[in-house]
């Protein structure tokens, strides 16, 4: 119930009610943190560098709202690390070390405490994974396993969800609180309660040897409606040219790497979902519909990722998201692992392969595949 001199004033005074229609926003950023590529780019921009720009940008998506959540991923040469959130650590003492960074950071009193200890916690981790990379992980490859990346952040992102929502189930069923939200805050046929979206920053080529696997995680998140950004630093990551195209993100490749900042503010900010630029109740703002009309014209010109990103339910987006004027839609083959302009494709499971296979039987399913005169040579006269 309102005091008293709540009336009197006649203001809007904070009582709980408004958080009950927000809908919590979760970005997940992939950081490429391919030892060799970014040795290349060292004379324009630093790792440290572009890390340090990230961090900006996550900062402005946590100061937009409360109830906003981010996680960072590194994709490494051997596998996928965890940025932040920190792992748990079983040993007290491992524990009890890892927390002496935000601590020394918060004491300062010149940072937010919250966006002191993500900074701590991304440069420790990178630190600690620095230390442990070996001259043999550097020459064995010459990319990063960004579909181990991709699975972590959807799994985090569906773990995430589901907490939220037995979350607000579980308080509403008690009493004590606010109830739980209407179902008019969940995201459209994607996940109940949750705003979330994958920003990938790439420095490497697309490694045919993960197309299978990458494609299983870019089918995962258009199925949720989780849009993946890109933002291509250098090299030519195909795969996350076609996942952006699939799940409605958008893709950008920086000419200018050093002015990482001004691509992700201006190129892939998004508005919080909290926000309202004068919405048409159906669900859009009215600038967010605009957005619509210019991407949807964009699409049927390119092909491109346009405007897809204030069409995915997402809430009022007052930027129309650049969309990419060409995507590369060449698949690798199941075979050989390459890029493949021009193959065969199986009926039966739609795998790929670059030439015939031997004695004409397909490698995943054992189908046989009908050829017909396929390779036999023509009869002269």
């Amino acid at each position: 119930m309102p005091a008293a001199q709540d009336v009197v004033d006649a203001s809007e005074h904070y009582h709980g009610e408004q958080t009950q229609g927000v809908v919590p926003s979760l970005l997940s950023v992939i950081i490429d943190t391919n030892p060799r590529a970014w040795s290349a780019l060292s004379n324009v921009l630093s790792l440290t560098q572009a890390v340090g720009n990230i961090l900006v940008y996550i900062n402005t998506h946590l100061a937009s709202d409360n109830a906003n959540e981010v996680s960072i991923i590194a994709a490494h040469c051997r596998g996928a690390v965890w940025l932040y959130p920190t792992p748990p650590k079983p040993s007290s003492s491992s524990s009890s070390s890892s927390s002496k960074p935000t601590t020394s950071t918060s004491n300062s009193g010149k940072e937010f405490p919250k966006f002191a200890q993500i900074k701590a916690s991304v440069f420790e981790a990178l630190r600690t994974l620095a230390a442990k990379t070996t001259e043999d992980d550097i020459s064995s490859t010459t990319t990063t396993q960004i579909s181990g990346a991709l699975t972590l952040s959807l799994a985090q992102i569906n773990k995430t969800s589901i907490s939220l929502t037995a979350g607000r189930g579980a308080v509403g069923a008690t009493g004590v609180g606010p109830v739980s939200a209407p179902t008019t805050t969940s995201t459209t046929d994607g996940l109940p309660g949750l705003n979330a979206r994958i920003l990938v920053v790439s420095v490497s080529d697309s490694n045919p040897a993960q197309y299978i696997p990458t494609m299983n995680a870019v089918f995962a998140a258009a199925h949720s409606q989780i849009p993946i950004d890109t933002l291509c630093l250098r090299g030519e990551p195909t795969f996350l040219q076609q996942a952006s195209y699939l799940t409605g993100g958008a893709f950008i490749r920086a000419k200018e790497p050093q002015g990482i900042i001004q691509y992700l503010m201006f190129g892939l900010g998004r508005c919080p979902p909290s926000l309202d630029f004068g919405s048409d109740n159906k669900g859009d703002s009215l600038l967010s519909a605009k957005g619509k009309k210019a991407g949807s014209s964009s699409n049927k010109k390119a092909g491109g990722v346009g405007g897809s990103g204030t069409s995915s339910g997402r809430g009022g987006n007052p930027l129309v998201i650049p969309n990419a004027e060409l995507v590369d839609f060449r698949a690798a083959c199941f075979c050989h692992r390459k890029v493949v302009d021009t193959g065969f494709v199986c009926s039966v499971c739609l795998s790929i392969f670059c030439e015939v296979p031997p004695e004409g039987e397909c490698l995943t399913c054992k189908s046989k595949l009908q050829l017909g005169n396929y390779g036999a040579k023509p009869v002269v006269a």
